[in-house]
């Protein structure tokens, strides 16, 4: 078979006998299961990551029926906090989610429009014509981190006439656990289902090949908590499991293998559709015009969150890293719970010698019972089995993990809304969050570089499909094909990686504020970036037209003015310097009445103190003459009163004598 008229027929099956399409099917499907079965393990803690994230909460039998069964939301937060911080930073509200970088010189701004042009009509088709776009995205960005990977399918819809690029959960594409990348995978298999009436609408459509594939399987799952809600038999809403898979066949047995695009239904193993994956600019011949080489088409992007250290396809997210811990806190939570209910909610023996009902006797609070016994021999008879309070350690241990896997995940309070400290400096806030946005950023730029890779696809796709008589309103001019048949190393697409928050825009436009009355920077652009960070949807219908903006000063007349204003700033200094100098002199003044005055009191209050001394001493003085007074005609008395006495004693004793 010619490799260039493959490329135009809808359906290679068609025309290929039903021997070789069985045995198509049959390795097809062959292929589908040894590539499940490499990622088996994989896929078993996928379901893990998935529970603990929605927080499934299966009956419990152990220690007792229905225990406590808590589930911390760890990886839930994790997530949620994730896809908060970049949803709006990689889908911004302005709408500006393409990039062009233009590469080489541009003498005559012809790239620069170009790639003006390709930008918005690319946004104008992701965020407009690809209805699903945007909510696929916030779906990637939810989910990615829970897994750790995600897909997405870009291609082109020809019965809606438009490009399309829509998400492919990690379950349904299966790729061999070992394959490096996307571009290198022998075998790419996306599992699709279809129920009957979409199956038959495609095959009227000539899509698919119109064989018959009988009956639709029942497909149960083991898990019993998803079984519950699966259908119990097969009814018209019944799905086929079809498998769409990228791979190569040698369809012409010339030894090399050509990339196609097989459907089959998995059952069954029929083919429904091949299809060449190649377009006829990527098959390269020699001189004799043999092919050589294909260039396959590859229809899916890869999202990775943080690689795999083992070098799997496969990448890690929050559920492999938070999931032990997570489990370990839903662990100690549950055993705390369960000890405090067994403490509250006392067991035990009951002796045979009590002469009581038995079984279970529940109480109401305040209710009091009347039994056949005393108090001592209830004592004796009713044995509560021992039980311990909650443990303080187990508590302990539960903050630690906690902890960790916030700090982990970088979920600290900070960047969940809670306010730092009264007295944290706002430097030390600011690089507290800067470094906490490190493993963030890191993972921003890997899903940056992925939906580059899912934005040069739709480049490619509208090089191909773009209808000529495409017209965007918001360009106010037509888009032309060959904008996009350009030399591709001229223009490149790629997602924002400037996007930023809106603080951060904020802060950049500030600084550049600053940098105006420097006359280095164009006021025009600050003033766009400064409407930029304000998130103004239409910032043109605010700049006034160029022809109405006044022209720019003479520099001889903003150099006069300068120095008028530089005099005038000296004048008014040595004014303020005379102020400060007259102020400075009536304060001494001031300063030298009031020691004065202070002066003189103290003086007056020292005369007074004097003089109320003097006076004091005075009447001290007076005092002690009177005293002294008093002593002496005391003592005179007394003296004279002796020598009367001694008078009196003479004549008595002469007469006796």
């Amino acid at each position: 078979m010619n490799p260039y008229e493959l490329i135009s027929n809808v359906n290679i099956a068609e025309s290929l006998k039903e021997e070789q399409l069985l045995e198509i099917g049959s390795d097809a499907v062959k292929g589908y299961d040894a590539d499940k079965q490499s990622r088996e393990k994989w896929e078993r803690k996928v379901k893990e990551y998935y529970d603990l994230a929605l927080q499934v909460a299966k009956e419990k039998s152990f220690p007792w029926p229905k225990a406590s069964n808590i589930k911390f939301p760890l990886i839930s937060t994790a997530a949620m906090q994730f896809g908060a911080r970049a949803y709006p930073t990689l889908v911004p509200a302005n709408g500006k989610i393409t990039q062009i970088k233009v590469f080489g010189q541009d003498l005559q701004g012809e790239k620069g429009k170009r790639a003006k042009r390709i930008s918005a009509h690319m946004d104008y088709q992701l965020t407009v014509q690809m209805e699903d776009w945007e909510e696929d995205q916030d779906k990637l960005l939810l989910m990615l981190p829970i897994v750790g990977v995600a897909f997405k399918k870009t291609y082109y819809d020809s019965a809606k006439k438009r490009n399309k690029s829509c998400l492919v959960f990690p379950q349904n594409l299966v790729v061999n656990y070992w394959t490096k990348t996307l571009e290198d995978a022998y075998r790419v298999t996306e599992v699709l289902y279809f129920n009957r009436n979409e199956i038959k609408e495609k095959q009227l459509k000539k899509i698919y090949k119109d064989v018959d594939l009988g009956d639709p399987i029942l497909e149960v799952d083991t898990d019993n908590e998803k079984r519950d809600f699966q259908p119990s038999q097969v009814d018209g809403a019944t799905p086929y499991k079809i498998l769409e898979q990228h791979t190569y066949l040698d369809l012409d047995e010339d030894g090399y293998y050509e990339p196609y695009i097989i459907t089959v239904e998995y059952h069954s193993k029929k083919v429904l559709r091949i299809v060449a994956r190649f377009k006829e600019d990527g098959i390269e011949t020699d001189a004799d015009g043999q092919v050589v080489s294909i260039k396959a088409d590859n229809y899916y992007t890869k999202f990775p969150f943080i690689p795999n250290p083992d070098g799997s396809f496969y990448d890690l997210g929050f559920g492999h890293l938070l999931g032990p811990i997570n489990e370990s806190v839903n662990t100690i939570i549950n055993q705390l719970v369960d000890a405090g209910t067994l403490r509250n909610l006392q067991s035990g023996f009951l002796g045979k010698g009590i002469q009581i009902r038995k079984g279970s006797q529940p109480f109401q609070p305040g209710e009091w019972r009347q039994v056949n016994a005393i108090g001592d021999d209830l004592r004796k008879q009713i044995v509560p089995l021992p039980s311990n309070e909650p443990s303080t350690v187990l508590f302990n241990l539960l903050g630690l993990l906690i902890q960790s896997g916030k700090e982990l995940a970088s979920i600290a309070e900070i960047f969940v809304g809670k306010m730092p400290g009264q007295n944290t400096p706002a430097y030390t806030t600011k690089e507290t969050v800067e470094q906490g946005m490190k493993l963030f950023t890191a993972i921003y730029k890997r899903v940056y570089r992925a939906q580059t890779k899912e934005l040069k696809k739709i480049y490619e796709l509208n090089k191909y499909y773009l209808d000529e008589q495409e017209y965007v309103s918001i360009l106010d001019e037509p888009v032309q094909a060959s904008d996009y048949q350009a030399p591709p190393d001229d223009l490149m697409p790629a997602a924002d990686p400037s996007a930023s928050s809106n603080t951060e825009k904020l802060s950049k436009a500030e600084a550049l504020m600053q940098l105006l009355p420097l006359g280095t920077i164009n006021p025009m652009g600050v003033t766009m970036r400064w409407l930029d960070a304000l998130d103004e949807t239409n910032p043109q219908d605010l700049i006034i037209p160029p022809e109405q903006q006044q022209p720019p000063p003479d520099p001889k007349v903003e150099a006069m003015k300068a120095q008028s204003q530089i005099k005038m700033q000296e004048s008014q200094a040595k004014m303020q310097m005379d102020q400060v100098k007259a102020a400075l002199e009536q304060q001494e003044k001031t300063m030298n009445m009031k020691f004065e005055q202070q002066k003189m009191e103290m003086q007056l209050q020292y005369d007074a103190i004097k003089q109320q001394l003097d006076i004091e001493k005075a009447k001290q003085d007076v005092q002690a003459a009177q005293m002294n007074h008093q002593q002496k005609m005391v003592h005179t008395h007394e003296k004279h009163q002796q020598q009367l006495q001694h008078q009196k004693q003479k004549p008595n004793s002469s007469k006796e004598k």
